[in-house]
């Protein structure tokens, strides 16, 4: 029988990456690195899990260095390879090879952990940004609704900054329903004229207090001074109308740090009683996919340059299905925080990159909770 040739050794390193850089899907490349021992080393060699993640995101090329622990509790220090050796290089294609599995896998909803601040505030608290985290407009027979102070000049933009659930998320869509109020005279809409988004992280160093939160000013003058923007997304118009409105950015976008920026741009709406613009909105949602427990990242510089953990033995999981009998309940606060960060799903492990956590698909529904004004 005549000799088969490996094709890989046959076109040369060059033209081998040249094709093996077509691959799109993660799974390919871990079944490349399953057809031979030969295969499998040049797929790490060359870091083409890492090289895959850095196309679907360039954000990626960010990471400084990888990191694998076995315990939530951390060392106080985290040793960092200064040689790559074979072991080094072998983790880097594993974690890596899982994070674009993650990057893949099904979107899911609920990624605010909390509102920061906002630019500014009419009546604090009665018409804070927290506000915007319930999914109607009102609560407990109360108006439930972030409310900007009023300005003569109806440019005047507004931003609201909030926390997602994870420091490492992939965000799909943002949707935000303007406020109606249904106790004016005419039932106005505050809609803005347009909407943009901005993702990033803090400093490292720098962490909130629970007092600077609850103080706009100085959270405001926090976010000013120590976060960094790294994603803009285009405008977007928002529709003069009381409902949920979605806003898709042209390709989903890599959030690391934890952190969005809604900027309304523009005023619509003049309250009759003071002849000032305002902006209101009661429900900000995000949609995306949180990629902790199993991933995390520190930053480790102001440029953005970071730290990728990664958690074998994290228990994965998703958001339960709500029963009946909680739908209908009255919404808090708390059942938002606790619905976004609970009840995952059982680990998925996968045998060809050597057991470790997959961030696997979620059953997502397509019940967007859109309340109208009644």
């Amino acid at each position: 029988m005549e000799d088969c040739c490996d094709f890989i050794q046959w076109l040369g390193v060059d033209m081998s990456m040249q094709i093996l850089m077509c691959l799109d899907n993660p799974t390919d490349l871990v079944r490349v690195s399953a057809v031979s021992t030969a295969w499998r080393h040049f797929v790490i060699i060359n870091g083409l899990s890492k090289q895959l993640c850095i196309r679907m995101f360039p954000e990626v090329s960010n990471i400084a260095h990888v990191v694998e622990l076995h315990d939530r509790i951390e060392p106080l220090q985290i040793r960092y390879e200064t040689t790559m050796d074979w072991t080094c290089l072998e983790r880097e294609n594993r974690v890596y090879a899982l994070l674009a599995r993650g990057f893949t896998s099904f979107v899911r909803k609920d990624c605010l952990l909390e509102a920061i601040v906002a630019s500014s505030t009419d009546n604090y608290p009665q018409e804070s940004i927290h506000n915007t985290l319930e999914p109607g407009d009102r609560v407990d027979q109360r108006a439930s609704y972030w409310s900007s102070e009023g300005a003569v000049d109806p440019s005047v933009p507004e931003t609201l900054v909030y926390k997602l659930t994870a420091n490492l998320c992939v965000i799909t869509e943002i949707h935000i329903h303007p406020f109606q109020a249904y106790f004016q005279f005419g039932f106005p809409i505050y809609s803005a004229k347009a909407v943009r988004f901005r993702l990033g992280h803090l400093k490292p160093a720098y962490e909130f207090g629970n007092d600077t939160k609850n103080k706009p000013s100085p959270a405001l003058r926090f976010i000013n001074e120590n976060v960094v923007w790294t994603y803009t997304s285009p405008s977007f118009p928002m529709a003069h109308e009381s409902c949920l409105q979605t806003f898709k950015l042209p390709e989903p976008a890599l959030c690391i740090g934890g952190y969005m920026q809604i900027e309304l741009l523009g005023r619509v709406q003049k309250q009759e009683m003071d002849e000032k613009y305002y902006i209101c909105v009661c429900h900000v949602q995000v949609v995306g996919r949180p990629l902790s427990p199993a991933f995390d990242v520190d930053i480790i510089d102001p440029r953005g340059k970071c730290t990728l953990k990664y958690y074998p033995d994290a228990d994965y999981c998703c958001s339960p299905v709500k029963s009946e009998g909680e739908a209908s309940s009255s919404p808090s606060r708390f059942r938002s925080f606790t619905a976004s960060i609970r009840g995952w799903e059982q680990m998925i492990l996968n045998t060809l990159l050597g057991g470790g956590v997959v961030v696997g698909n979620d059953d997502d529904s397509d019940d967007d909770d859109a309340v109208g004004i009644v």
